[in-house]
């Protein structure tokens, strides 16, 4: 079904390189290829053979990147998802995202082949995608946290039929997962921990502590490493590596992509902790910086000021300092009024040293096709800061 609710049709002459809009067109030109090689969304010509796919990372530490990935390793997740999330043929499952994310290319393709009707919204504006799914009863959504944030905050009607929201893409804060509990008062929040080239490592339920990313999913192995190489013991951050039947078989075009494989291990670089209550994930290492002799993940102070009142979307970036190696400042989105108290929280909770030296507010927050943050599009805006 298409945002209108309309049903799509399914006779769609098969191209490989297949625009995203419209996304109905686009997942019936898709099919139509039966098992041959496609790509919903970038640039340049498909060099998977049959039986694979391309699909694209979500880019927030750069552009885009295109995934080669088995359809069997996408497959081999369905039926698990079956039962985790009770999707079967008399479920609705709404996607908010262009099918150019691989999240909800993954949501729209797992709903067809487990026999749910598949409702397509992302040509809706957040208030309609949310009346799309109170009136089209609609039991399963796939979304991010920044996707939920536009359609859960604010007026708007209530979501009784919805059982399940599955979350990919970033952790969701406890103010946005009061906001969708009050949307849909009988829902399920599932969290699932992943990247492109990995899909799913973790699985965070309702039973999880909400500062995990819960426990590894089914079929996943995972360890965390240290910088030389050594398993790191409960309690120590490390190096995330999995392994698993869901992992993407490399990049396409010339791109050597960010991440590594070794010995049938991956790792896209972020840095987490094991603990008794699940995996704590900080942050990616490439995003790491050092404030006066400490590493810092911007994640977690990200996380951090997303809680606090008058925040709706924050990013930190480093500054050089000579006097710290670096120091932090937060681009913010909201309420300015709210300056002065979250300025006094943030040294609060994390000291003058780590805490950032300033907010620059901006009232247009530039976004991916994937719904994260254009880091890149920030750190141009905000302009030098001394």
């Amino acid at each position: 079904m298409d945002g209108a609710g309309r049903t799509v049709p399914r006779d769609a002459r098969f191209v490989p390189e297949i625009a995203d809009r419209p996304s109905g067109l686009a997942l019936a030109t898709a099919l139509a290829g039966q098992g041959r090689a496609f790509r919903i969304g970038g640039q340049g010509s498909v060099t998977a053979g049959r039986v694979m796919f391309e699909t694209l990372t979500g880019g927030s530490l750069g552009n885009a990147r295109r995934v080669v990935r088995s359809q069997r390793s996408w497959l081999a997740s369905f039926a698990i998802n079956a039962e985790l999330f009770g999707l079967s043929t008399i479920t609705r499952t709404a996607i908010l995202g262009r099918l150019s994310h691989s999240l909800a290319l993954y949501g729209a393709l797992e709903g067809l082949c487990l026999g749910s009707e598949v409702h397509l919204l992302d040509d809706l504006r957040p208030d309609r995608q949310r009346a799309a799914l109170a009136a089209r009863a609609i039991t399963h959504l796939y979304a991010t946290p920044a996707q939920l944030r536009l359609l859960a905050e604010g007026e708007g009607a209530a979501c009784p039929a919805l059982t399940h929201v599955i979350i990919g893409g970033s952790k969701l804060g406890a103010a946005l997962r009061l906001s969708v509990t009050k949307m849909a008062p009988k829902a399920q929040i599932h969290e699932f921990y992943g990247a492109a080239e990995s899909s799913f490592i973790t699985l965070a339920g309702p039973q999880d502590a909400p500062h995990t990313v819960g426990h590894p999913y089914p079929g996943v192995h995972l360890r965390l490493l240290s910088t030389d190489g050594q398993e790191c013991p409960m309690g120590e951050p490390g190096e995330v590596w999995v392994q698993s039947p869901y992992l993407f078989a490399g990049y396409a075009g010339e791109d050597p992509g960010g991440a590594v494989i070794r010995d049938g291990w991956l790792s896209v670089g972020e840095v987490a902790t094991q603990t008794p209550q699940g995996l704590v994930l900080h942050g990616r290492a490439g995003r790491m910086v050092t404030v006066a002799d400490r590493n810092v993940f911007p994640e977690e102070i990200e996380a951090l000021l997303a809680s606090f009142p008058g925040v709706r979307a924050v990013a930190v970036l480093p500054v050089a300092d000579a006097a710290r190696g670096a120091v932090l400042v937060a681009v913010v989105q909201g309420d300015p009024s709210c300056s002065d108290s979250i300025m006094a929280a943030a040294r609060a909770a994390l000291g003058p040293l780590i805490a950032p030296k300033r907010l620059i507010w901006i009232a247009d927050w530039p976004r991916l096709p994937s719904g994260k943050t254009d880091l890149a599009a920030l750190r141009e805006g905000a302009g030098p800061w001394p």
